[in-house]
């Protein structure tokens, strides 16, 4: 053997080698599967998160909420298999974690609540279970299971980790295991806390753009509204309507925009929605019957709470400061927006709103923000604790108010809980799930720290009805704690402030990108700042300017309100409408356009007519007319004349203007309307003068006629003579009783009879009247013609 050990002989051919490594993996394969099934199968048994899948557990209601030591919890939900195979001696079971000691830790569950590897805690036992027989995969069995408080062995005060789980059978795996769970929260508070946490609640009450700039042009000026989507927000179970009921009864302080308020009361008087090809048609009776209950259902609510307005349509405090102060203009819209806010509310609602807050989207802050929300008054900006984080390592949670200097307080809002209902909240799973993380930050915040602290949620500006429910869920929870006590947002800010909390605003570069990228860009601060030039070059004419100048300035300050975030092009869609009609409404006004002007004399009046479409009369407006050839053709002796304009509504005026030409030929006029101020007013209106001189025929017709006149009046003169002449000597022939006789009047002497009239007096030319009462010539020229002038008309002088 050992001889053969050192004899290798010859070596194998690369062929016969391949074959044999083929022929060796053939033969190891079988094992190989082995190994790995055996390698699948042993984690599948001994880990129970392979399963997590397999069955689910929804969690739709926990009550109460918060519950103390004489209350009984009722769990109810629902189970459903998702797996292939028939779970059988399945049961549903209540399970008990630990306390958690941080707010993290409720962070981390609330973020994987159906990890089966986390701290489920034991079952409390059959007594708190409910069984099925079976689970058939895809059909949801429904669970109900009530336990009293004290059997949950619950220890000191604090939150407790808290579960639903699912365990049974299954024919690939024969044996008791948890197939599914839920978990969530117990905020348990047995008693009175020491140290109760002052909770703001900001209740917002705002809706996005409705009401266009367009009214009526009756006296009432009936507004115009985009669509009638707002009927159905207030309307009976709608999601303002909610909003409405919902926090009648809560401790809540009301954040309002006041053009809400002003949309559902122009509603209530009567309104019309804009259609697709451009008309408008009447809002219905019952929307405005639904308005005006909205309207009084709301002051019932808001009575005897504290109201904060927003600047009017809640403008984007932030595109005006990344975007907008590059505009000339931009900043002075937010102090008009501010300034309308509390008449509006007052008015509406009677009651006075403090107007002091300013709240940029989402709490987020940089130094630009924060000047451009102190520049219209407010000396407290709305924060939120994920944009002023702290720097200091804090172990608790600071009062919400922060000095940040020039006068200014930050009220930083808890992000935790400002965003514990935001999502999907339509499945009563997940809103209960939403109320108790809610409550479990609340309590978690509480027992940081002795000492008492003003805690401020300012939730999502536009929550659904559904978001709004769990809301109010989790405030009738919180208010009927142990831990918490409400406070308005003014005393939140007047509180005084942890002095170690971070007062350091973030710079701009630390903005989130993605609210950036929402933003209103610079082009839409262009066109509003065209569209308050061209307002105010408009209302200077007017002698009602508030029938234009409030509908334009309140829809100028929706076109850079919040709600356009993420509907870019439907915010230029209203920008661009606004103009429109803007320049729609200002060419009313307009010069009549003129055709060639001629003048058969060295001198002339020209009349420049101006229109006015309106409903109300304009002025402060001078015509001015101006020749481009003053040395042929000059107005009023000069280069140009203007003279004031007052038109009534609904009606044109002439303006005339008088001309003198020094030269033949075609000269050009220029008619333009100006303001009082200089500024041009419309398009202006050209037309030609074409001055023709008279000529030798013109003068030999004018002296033929004259002396025509001449002649006949000497005709006239000397036939009168001679009739005068006959009758003194016919009076010379007669004797005194014939005289007498004709004297009397009476008889055949009558001198009114045509028998004694002499023949040429009585054959006296036609026209005339009598002998002593030449008639009136003919008139030699037709009556002036009231149509308008056409082509090439002709001024006489």
């Amino acid at each position: 053997m050992a001889d053969a050990a050192e004899f290798q002989g010859p070596s194998a051919s690369p062929a016969r080698r391949r074959l044999r490594r083929a022929g060796a993996l053939l033969a190891g394969a079988p094992l190989l599967a082995g190994l790995l099934q055996l390698t699948a199968v042993e984690p599948a048994q001994a880990a129970p998160a392979a399963s997590a899948d397999s069955v689910s557990v929804a969690l739709d209601s926990l009550t109460p909420s918060a519950p103390t030591e004489d209350d009984t919890l009722t769990v109810s939900g629902t189970v459903i298999n998702n797996g292939r195979q028939t779970v059988t001696g399945a049961h549903v079971g209540l399970r008990v974690g630990p306390l958690l000691n941080t707010r993290s830790a409720v962070d981390g569950i609330a973020q994987h609540p159906n990890d089966l590897r986390g701290g489920t805690g034991d079952e409390l036992g059959d007594k708190y279970t409910e069984k099925f027989s079976k689970l058939v995969p895809g059909v949801a069995e429904h669970f109900s299971i009530s336990v009293p408080a004290d059997e949950l062995h619950l220890g000191k005060d604090g939150v407790y980790s808290f579960g639903v789980s699912v365990s049974g059978k299954t024919s690939a795996r024969p044996w008791d295991q948890m197939l599914g769970i839920e978990r969530t929260f117990l905020p348990w508070q047995s008693s009175e806390a020491d140290t109760k946490s002052r909770t703001t609640f900001m209740w917002p009450l705002i809706s996005s753009v409705h009401m266009t700039a367009r009214t009526g042009a009756g006296e009432r000026q009936t507004p115009v509204f985009q669509d009638d989507e707002l009927a159905k927000e207030i309307a009976p179970g709608g999601r303002l309507a909610q909003m409405m009921d919902l926090g009648r009864d809560l401790d809540v302080t009301w954040v309002i925009d006041p053009d809400l308020l002003a949309a559902v009361d122009a509603m209530a008087n009567g309104y019309r929605v804009q259609q697709s090809d451009g008309s408008t048609k009447a809002g219905s009776r019952e929307n405005q019957d639904v308005a005006k209950q909205w309207l009084a259902g709301i002051q019932q609510s808001v009575a005897g709470k504290e109201v904060v307005a927003l600047p009017f349509a809640d403008p984007d405090l932030a595109s005006l400061a990344h975007t907008g102060t590059s505009v000339t203009g931009s900043l002075s819209h937010l102090k008009d927006a501010t300034d309308v806010a509390a008449l509006t509310v007052k008015t509406v609602l009677h009651v006075t709103p403090t107007t002091d807050f300013a709240w940029p989207v989402e709490g987020a802050v940089d130094p630009s923000i924060i000047k451009v929300a102190t520049s219209a008054g407010a000396d407290r900006v709305i924060a939120r604790s994920d944009s002023l984080r702290e720097s200091a390592g804090l172990s608790y949670t600071p009062s919400a108010a922060r000095p940040i200097g020039g006068g200014t307080t930050a009220v930083v809002a808890d992000a935790r809980m400002s965003t514990a209902f935001e999502g999907d909240l339509t499945k009563a799973d997940a809103s209960t799930l939403a109320v108790q993380q809610f409550l479990a930050q609340s309590l978690e915040a509480n027992v940081q720290k002795d000492e008492q602290r003003s805690i401020v949620v300012a939730p999502q500006r536009t929550p659904t009805a559904s978001q709004a429910q769990a809301m109010a869920t989790a405030m009738k929870a919180l208010q009927d704690g142990n831990w918490s006590q409400p406070e308005t947002l003014t005393a939140a800010a007047k509180a005084k402030p942890d002095p170690d909390a971070t007062t350091r605003i973030p710079s701009s570069s630390a903005y989130p990108s993605s609210l950036r990228k929402q933003e209103l860009p610079r082009s839409a601060f262009e066109q509003i700042a065209d569209t308050e030039d061209k307002l105010d070059n408009f209302q200077v004419i007017l002698t009602d300017q508030s029938r234009v100048v409030t509908p334009f300035g309140r829809a100028i300050n929706r076109g850079m309100s919040t709600s356009w975030r993420g509907q870019a092009t439907k915010a230029d869609g209203f920008r661009a409408d606004v103009l429109n009609y803007l320049d729609n409404l200002g060419g009313q006004v307009k010069l009549i356009d003129k055709s060639e002007t001629k003048l058969s004399g060295r001198s002339a009046t020209i009349p420049v007519t101006v229109q006015n479409n309106l409903v109300q009369p304009v002025g402060h407006l001078y015509l001015r007319l101006s020749s481009t050839q003053p040395t042929r053709l000059k107005i009023s002796g000069k280069a140009y004349d203007e003279q004031p304009v007052e038109v009534a509504g609904g009606h044109s005026q002439s303006v005339k203007f008088t001309t003198s030409a020094n030269a033949n030929g075609r000269a050009t006029v220029l008619a333009q309307l100006y303001t009082e101020d200089g500024q041009e007013y419309g398009d202006p209106v050209s037309f030609d003068v074409k001055v023709t001189e008279v000529t030798p025929t013109v003068m030999l017709v004018i002296g033929g006629g004259v002396l025509l006149l001449v002649l006949a009046g000497f005709r006239m003169y000397t036939q009168r003579k001679r009739a005068a002449a006959r009758q003194a000597e016919s009076d010379g022939d007669g004797d005194g009783p014939h005289e007498a006789e004709a004297d009397s009047g009476d008889g055949s002497g009558n001198p009114d009879s045509t028998e004694d009239r002499l023949p040429e007096e009585s054959g006296s030319p036609a026209g005339a009247a009598g002998p002593d009462q030449p008639g009136d010539p003919a008139p030699d020229t037709a009556p002036e013609s009231a149509d308008p002038s056409g082509t090439g008309e002709r001024v006489d002088r």
